[in-house]
């Protein structure tokens, strides 16, 4: 690993900045402001377009053909942020009115498997896929808050964290079906002094994750082993994306006010985005949603 050049983009700063993903068809990071409910698209021209929608957006994943899915409160929602079209896809309505979905990642075939959490952290958070002509629970899991949802390049193995519990868990996963296997601990997260809210998986199989207790960036081995750590930029740094012509550039979300009372920041450049250079990894390009629009 060379020097680390981290940069803070000229995008302003969120709420709950969240779920950044990279569109390299289009040299394009999406992210959101989960409380604001506001869906950002950062342009090859540097330009900001913003989406805004009614709800909590936990997530959101690029569709194949256009527009993006993205889960709103309990929903999974179709968008087009040109036309401001909005599709329902599926959603978990019968769940306990406290729970909402939060973090989400495509699967390598492209199924959106997201995790609920409680909103005032009750164990109520499942694993749930949706896409592919199958909306189910995958795995009644039962996190407080869950985040850190990602899979390994070949997309056999999932990872998801619950993030008050702070404890990383994996599990097989088959490819053809979406089913999961024996859900296992992955990493003790406490000797860190943090759980991980968002994650990624770099070419090499390494979960590289935003442990926001501790303002640390941590890159992990597939066996959880603590590889290295970056100092964050601010002290709640909160989801992880590789992205750039070359998927080199590690983009990171922050929060500034979760609305919660949970997480405040102190740091004047709370809530902002964020390029990473010289850590020396690279990243896998995300799938791409394949069951939105008839």
């Amino acid at each position: 690993m060379g020097k680390v050049q981290i940069e803070r983009l000229d995008t302003g700063f969120d709420c709950l900045g969240e779920s950044p993903v990279w569109d390299s068809q289009n040299q394009s990071l999406w992210w959101i402001d989960g409380v604001a409910g506001k869906i950002h698209e950062r342009r090859a021209d540097g330009s900001v377009q913003t989406l805004e929608v009614t709800g909590h957006v936990g997530a959101i994943a690029l569709v194949e053909g256009a527009g993006i899915v993205a889960t709103i409160d309990r929903r999974v929602m179709w968008l087009d942020p040109d036309t401001k079209v909005e599709q329902l896809l599926g959603g978990v309505e019968d769940a306990p009115e406290a729970m909402r979905l939060n973090d989400g990642k495509l699967d390598r075939q492209g199924r959106f498997v997201c995790i609920g959490m409680g909103r005032g952290g009750e164990a109520i958070g499942n694993l749930h896929s949706f896409g592919l002509s199958t909306d189910r629970v995958l795995a009644k899991t039962g996190v407080m808050i869950g985040n850190g949802v990602c899979f390994s390049p070949d997309g056999g193995t999932l990872y998801f964290s619950d993030t008050r519990a702070r404890t990383s868990y994996a599990a097989q996963y088959d490819i053809e079906t979406g089913a999961v296997g024996q859900i296992r601990a992955h990493i003790d997260c406490v000797a860190l002094g943090s759980g991980i809210d968002g994650a990624t998986v770099d070419r090499d199989g390494n979960m590289w994750a935003s442990l926001i207790h501790s303002a640390q960036i941590g890159c992990f081995a597939p066996d959880g082993t603590l590889l290295l750590s970056i100092p964050a930029p601010v002290d709640l740094p909160s989801s992880l994306a590789f992205g750039g012509a070359d998927m080199d550039v590690l983009f990171l979300t922050s929060i500034r006010d979760s609305g919660t009372g949970r997480a405040v920041s102190k740091h004047p450049e709370g809530g902002g985005v964020f390029a990473i250079r010289g850590h020396g990894a690279t990243g896998i390009e995300e799938a791409r949603f394949q069951g939105a629009k008839n």
